[in-house]
């Protein structure tokens, strides 16, 4: 049985992967503006009691790597999430369908799987609903 908790759940999933999938983005863009800009240039102090200057040029690759290493550590995590995200789906929909009352399907469809806020889904659902009875009438069916 497919409890509120699963139906939350699958929505944070469903969250935490589109925050994983920006993640990656900024990281590959990041990754890509060291790799365009090449070579970093520093200057140092040293000799002569600290007074020279040195100026030292190289590409960053401490730096590189680490993002690198970030960069595939969040495309396994998202990989996980994704099997995750679809074994609970998959959860969710035999749910769904098993569910007699044609309107709390649609209730449950427009809430967890379209992401609508109680408000909308009582526009939607229409009928005088406000989203209150949505809300409740949907806490109810839960309960039983």
């Amino acid at each position: 049985m497919v409890t509120k908790q699963i139906l939350n759940q699958y929505m944070d999933i469903q969250e935490e992967v589109e925050e994983t999938r920006a993640k990656i983005e900024k990281n590959k863009r990041e990754i890509e503006k060291i790799e365009r800009e090449g070579a970093v240039i520093d200057t140092v102090a040293g000799g002569k009691g600290g007074i020279q200057h040195f100026k030292i040029e190289g590409f960053p690759y401490p730096e590189y790597s680490r993002k690198k290493t970030l960069l595939y550590a969040r495309q396994t995590t998202l990989t996980n999430l994704e099997i995750e995200l679809m074994e609970t789906i998959n959860q969710v929909e035999e749910f769904i369908s098993s569910v007699d009352d044609s309107m709390m399907r649609r209730i449950i469809n427009l809430r967890f799987i379209e992401k609508m806020p109680w408000g909308k889904i009582a526009n939607k659902i229409g009928g005088g609903n406000t989203e209150d009875s949505i809300k409740k009438a949907f806490y109810r069916f839960m309960e039983k």
